[in-house]
């Protein structure tokens, strides 16, 4: 049985691929020439020629207390009608960003979400005797990206069902299988997705079947920290120009306190000036630590690493 945390992780995953964001983007409007969905919106992008923008929308405008159901409600015909002319309405696109922060519509959303395309895949999982989070996530993510059941049959047709094959062989035959529909779409735009098959088969290669936490997607470190509502953290290094923010302020200050913490004449070396800046004494401090805590001293932190230092 699939975890709360690994399906808050599953969907974070789908959500980075749709909005860029493991939280997802409550408020993201999407209008891409070529896209066949035409105008998508919402955290996991629902769109208006699969009809589920209004199905969104509708359950929005009738929910107490939403605050942009009277603004949203005289667009609801014309999204039934998956009017595609609303690709150009920028009264309707910003009412929709607004919309976003509305609790009441990211409530609506998550329900939504989880009602038409979560649970659906979980139930498709049970169906076919598919039960680790990685073969969940594969399952969900093609549920919401689409044509799952196309890719499945030919994936079965051609190796064999799960059962007879074993789900972790069948899940690695699907992702090469949607990998190649993929990357040979006639269309550019899906074409350009297939890094999405990329991600579940490194996921594969490395064993996360589990899909165990720390995971960088896309240059995206996802924390249990993050999925509660904590700060998103950049993949950091040395690099030109150089990396500034607050979170490498935060990284040389987790290294000062950890080489604080430490004997000796290296450890006094190594003390940075918590400026913001990654240059090359963060590189080396870090990298040091890298070092201390058995891990790649590559000087790049990512999702290990900071694991790493918020054990400190």
């Amino acid at each position: 049985m699939i975890t709360e945390l690994q399906k808050k992780t599953a969907q974070a995953i789908v959500r980075i691929f749709e909005t860029g964001k493991p939280l997802g983007d409550y408020g993201a409007v999407t209008v891409i020439p070529g896209d066949t969905g035409h105008l998508s919106y919402g955290c996991s992008q629902a769109s208006l020629t699969s009809g589920n923008l209004a199905l969104l929308i509708d359950a929005y405008c009738y929910v107490v207390g939403a605050q942009y159901a009277d603004k949203l409600y005289p667009f609801l015909a014309a999204m039934k009608r998956k009017d595609t002319t609303l690709d150009n309405n920028s009264s309707l696109k910003s009412i929709l960003k607004e919309a976003g922060n509305d609790p009441v519509m990211r409530r609506v959303q998550d329900d939504f979400f989880d009602q038409h395309f979560w649970w659906p895949a979980v139930a498709t999982a049970e169906a076919m005797e598919i039960r680790s989070a990685l073969g969940i996530l594969t399952i969900y993510d093609s549920r919401i990206h689409g044509s799952f059941d196309l890719i499945s049959s030919r994936t079965t047709q051609k190796h064999g069902a799960p059962i007879m094959i074993g789900e972790r062989e069948w899940i690695d035959r699907y992702i090469w299988e949607r990998k190649e529909w993929l990357g040979k779409h006639s269309n550019q735009l899906l074409r350009n997705t297939v890094y999405r098959m990329h991600t579940l088969a490194s996921l594969v290669m490395m064993g996360k079947w589990d899909i165990g936490l720390p995971l960088t997607v896309r240059g995206i470190t996802i924390t249990e920290a993050i999925l509660n509502g904590g700060a998103v953290r950049r993949t950091l290094r040395l690099s030109s120009p150089l990396m500034q923010g607050d979170d490498v302020k935060d990284l040389q200050g987790r290294l000062n306190k950890y080489w604080s913490e430490q004997n000796g004449v290296r450890a006094g070396l190594l003390r940075l000036a918590e400026d913001g800046s990654f240059g090359q004494k963060t590189d080396d401090a870090l990298r040091a630590f890298q070092k201390a805590n058995n891990l790649k001293s590559d000087g790049i932190c990512g999702a290990m690493t900071w694991a790493a230092l918020d054990k400190d």
